[in-house]
């Protein structure tokens, strides 16, 4: 299969994908921001082309999702996916201005570029593009907001998605893979458990309820449920880590040394595969807490735990056989597949709009988040390229 012809040569992007991806960088849509400035830079970009966007904002109205089609209405097309929000830059130490885009050795420095900016900076260049083709399949855009956060904005407008008459036939996200075709990622759920104590001096220690030692307790206890899958399984080795895993990541508790802590809490999660469902152990941990209640109570009876569910995303486990997961692969051109272990949007494509989703994107997961985060130059010419034999395929019709 011979690729499209690629204006910009094999490991050079074009200067319109470069000039897009430097706008967007500057804008700072860290999630704990609003990122309304960087949706109405896509909105008015789009709109000077002819191409309206529907805008599907928070309840607060501080953030919203986007979604734009070019071409006919009427049939379901291909939906390039990306997440606006970027996480936090505090404390980390960048040779350049995390929000200014530098580039350097091949590569493009600033927050974002991989996770995941470069993806939507090469999708809005293709826009006049798949504007000049005539497009007979569509081709949408949907890109949301606080992905990081746990996957939070683009429910709302999935929601909307799937009451439409006509809605896409396939979800490209593009998180970065290295173009590599993806088929599967593990779900994953948070939460937060209060521990509720009594306090009391250390010298009196058995008329307490020691909060922090009964966190521990159920720490310990998730880490041998991690510890029993690691072993156990189930297995699924198109994984590098190819079991489920539990992981506890904040722990906080207690005053001073010399007092019985009346209250502590941990955040931890599961990221457990597509056919090992959560349900169970959250219930096997909740029904493990209910053992330590009677003692803490014999002291203290409003003693015990309450839970608090901090995010919940669904595994992606895209058949590889199927219509659309081939549709990408030709894209790609590439006959394998893989699955990854960390978490996109693409799940809720499918749970909640029935979309089939595959995720296939410039850059690599190993620089998202990190200071000096980069995306090469070369990684998005490839995204490029599949972004032609996109525009050639729905041209032709799909």
């Amino acid at each position: 299969m011979m690729p499209s012809p690629d204006p910009a040569g094999p490991s050079a992007c074009s200067p319109r994908t470069l000039e897009l991806l430097r706008d967007l960088i500057a804008f700072d849509t860290t999630s704990r921001n609003s990122n309304l400035d960087l949706i109405h830079y896509i909105r008015d970009h789009l709109a000077e082309l002819g191409v309206s966007s529907t805008l599907v904002f928070n309840e607060e109205r501080t953030k919203a999702n986007l979604y734009a089609t070019i071409g006919p209405m009427d049939r379901g097309g291909v939906c390039l996916s990306g997440h606006t929000d970027v996480v936090p830059v505090d404390d980390q130490d960048w040779s350049s201005d995390p929000f200014t885009l530098t580039e350097r050795d091949g590569k493009l420095f600033g927050r974002g570029t991989a996770d995941m900016k470069g993806f939507i900076a090469a999708a809005l260049a293709m826009a006049p593009d798949f504007l000049a083709a005539n497009l007979t399949t569509p081709v949408h855009y949907a890109f949301s907001y606080d992905e990081e956060l746990g996957c939070l904005g683009v429910p709302g407008l999935l929601t909307q998605l799937a009451g439409m008459a006509v809605k896409p036939r396939l979800c490209i996200v593009g998180e970065p893979t290295r173009m590599r075709v993806i088929v599967g990622h593990k779900g994953k759920v948070a939460l937060r458990c209060r521990v509720h104590g009594h306090a009391c001096h250390s010298s009196l220690a058995p008329q307490g309820v020691n909060a922090v030692e009964y966190a521990a307790e159920l720490v310990s206890f998730l880490r041998g449920m991690g510890r029993r899958f690691a072993e156990q399984g189930p297995f699924d080795h198109d994984y590098d880590i190819p079991y489920t895993t539990v992981h506890t990541g904040v722990m906080e508790g207690g005053t001073a040394r010399n007092i019985v802590p009346s209250d502590a809490s941990f955040e931890f999660e599961i990221r457990h595969l597509a056919d090992h469902p959560v349900a169970p152990m959250l219930k096997e941990l909740r029904d493990f807490a209910k053992t330590l209640e009677p003692e803490m109570r014999a002291v203290r009876p409003d003693a015990g735990f309450s839970w608090e569910t901090l995010s919940d995303s669904p595994a992606l486990d895209t058949p590889p056989e199927s219509e659309e997961v081939t549709l990408v692969k030709n894209l790609a051109e590439q006959n394998g597949h893989g699955k990854v272990a960390f978490g996109t949007e693409g799940a809720l494509f499918t749970s909640i709009a029935n979309i089939p989703a595959v995720v296939c994107g410039p850059g690599d997961i190993e620089q998202a988040h990190k200071p000096d985060e980069y995306v090469e130059l070369s990684e998005l010419a490839r995204a490029e390229r599949f972004l032609h034999r996109l525009r050639d395929a729905a041209k032709k019709g799909l």
